[in-house]
């Protein structure tokens, strides 16, 4: 073996040995008639692990969509406006209050 720019060389044993190889011992280890059963395990795998990623990628794009709208933003703002627009208008003090706190002392105030 050679380290540095070089490939790592297995000596007089290619990649198509290798790969005789690893079956051989998976022959060995799991049998012949298991080998059927291991490969659709891993297709269903492989095929969950595809799903995943292409549910993933649709979340992506949809977010990178509402980014660039700027939709969800504006619709947070508007809500937090809404809330402190009320509040004052309700004599309640906004000053460091998060939203649920807002809307909890609004009801309060709206039912006396």
């Amino acid at each position: 073996m050679q380290f540095g720019n070089q490939f790592l060389q297995f000596g007089p044993i290619g990649s198509g040995e290798m790969i005789f190889l690893i079956l051989l011992a998976v022959v060995l280890l799991f049998g012949a008639k298991k080998i059927p059963e291991i490969a659709k395990a891993f297709g269903r795998a492989k095929g969950e692990f595809e799903r995943g990623k292409q549910e993933i990628d649709k979340e992506i794009r949809e977010a990178e969509k509402e980014v660039k709208e700027g939709s969800s933003s504006k619709k947070e703002e508007s809500e937090r406006e809404k809330l402190i627009k009320a509040a004052n208008a309700l004599g309640i003090s906004t000053y460091g209050k998060t939203d649920e706190q807002l809307r909890e002392e609004i009801q309060v105030a709206l039912k006396k």
